[in-house]
């Protein structure tokens, strides 16, 4: 079966493209701020382009920092794409600072890019570390488009499932649990950006197979109060 997966709407992201995408390699798709939806949805996407503070004032208008806390907390996976996995994270220090989702340890700064033009936009080579679940049949390493000027530095180095280089190595993907990140946009990366897509529609199905059979063994989904 098809997971369905519930693409965050704050007012800012790339929805159309990331819904595209994600259709493509097979996942339903909602795009939503509704609270009830995304609850029922197996995966959660949190897009997101612009800057960090604005970002995180409409999400917070819609109390969608919590719901992805409660998410997170029922075994969801979750994904942040570009600027969305950048408010994953604790803060950032653009535009005077702001504080972010946090559920990621870490902060978001500037890239350490000296003499290299800043955004960076373009293809970049990120290799992976270890065996993240997002990584699976991808090459290492392997090129994915980018578009930014802040990175993430976690504060946990174990959720840093690859680096690239620009001037110097920032991190381009996380992953903590069933909590995922790209800094690059993955439904503008071609046919690999298309695979980790599919990856991740991959751990939601596997992770509604599993709150299905928990829930008829106990009436109701792990985390889910009676």
């Amino acid at each position: 079966m098809a997971p369905s997966l519930a693409i965050l709407d704050y007012g800012m992201g790339n929805l159309r493209s990331a819904a595209k995408a994600l259709e493509h390699v097979g996942a339903q798709i909602e795009v939503t701020s509704d609270h009830e939806r995304v609850r029922g949805a197996d995966g959660v996407v949190l897009p997101g382009v612009g800057a960090f503070p604005k970002a995180m004032e409409a999400v917070r208008s819609l109390e969608l920092d919590a719901l992805l806390h409660e998410r997170r907390d029922a075994g969801v996976p979750i994904i942040g794409l570009c600027l969305g996995m950048q408010l994953l994270f604790e803060s950032t220090t653009e535009l005077g600072g702001a504080a972010g989702v946090g559920l990621l340890r870490g902060t978001v700064e500037a890239l350490d890019s000296p003499g290299l033009k800043v955004p960076q936009i373009g293809w970049n080579a990120v290799s992976w570390r270890g065996e993240p679940a997002l990584a699976e049949g991808l090459p290492d390493p392997c090129a994915f488009y980018h578009v930014h000027s802040f990175a993430a530095r976690p504060t946990d180095h174990e959720d840093i499932a690859a680096t690239a280089t620009y001037g110097a190595e920032f991190v381009s993907v996380v992953e903590r649990g069933r909590v995922y990140g790209t800094q690059f946009h993955p439904e503008k990366s071609g046919p690999d950006g298309l695979a980790l897509l599919s990856n991740f529609a991959a751990l939601c199905a596997t992770g509604a197979g599993e709150r299905s059979a928990a829930r008829s063994l106990t009436g109701r989904a792990p985390n889910e109060t009676s």
